[in-house]
């Protein structure tokens, strides 16, 4: 019986690497834009499988509360909530004196502008607003 249940398990084994092997050269054979929706289709059900596995884990955890008598409060973090973070934005501090459309907030580097302008002579400090 023994040799048996190895037998299965070495033909699991080359089914697998027989797979593997047929995943690889489809690949190799396919144009950018059938990876790029292959990896699209991939993400998406990656998705979908861990969002069902998170339903999962909340239904055993809930389980286990109960067959305790426990009460559980869950607090779902979505991934809207947590990609919302609100930044301030940066003022302005410097304009160019001809092009008011051409700003920077000191931040970084300097921009093309104003290093032209401090080359030609000028002061930065000539281009604070305020």
């Amino acid at each position: 019986m023994a040799s048996l249940k190895g037998y299965s398990i070495i033909k699991a084994l080359t089914l697998t690497i027989h797979t593997y092997l047929i995943l690889m050269t489809d690949l190799q054979d396919k144009t950018l834009e059938e990876l790029q929706q292959l990896i699209a289709n991939a993400q998406t059900q990656l998705k979908i499988s861990q969002r069902n596995k998170h339903k999962e884990v909340v239904a055993q955890i809930r389980e286990l509360a109960d067959s305790i008598g426990a009460t559980v409060e869950i607090h779902e973090n979505s991934d809207k909530a947590a990609s919302k973070k609100v930044s301030a934005k940066v003022a302005i501090k410097y304009q160019h004196p001809d092009d008011p459309s051409k700003t920077w907030t000191g931040r970084g580097m300097k921009p093309k502008w104003l290093v032209e302008l401090i080359n030609a002579g000028r002061d930065q400090n000539e281009f604070l607003i305020g």
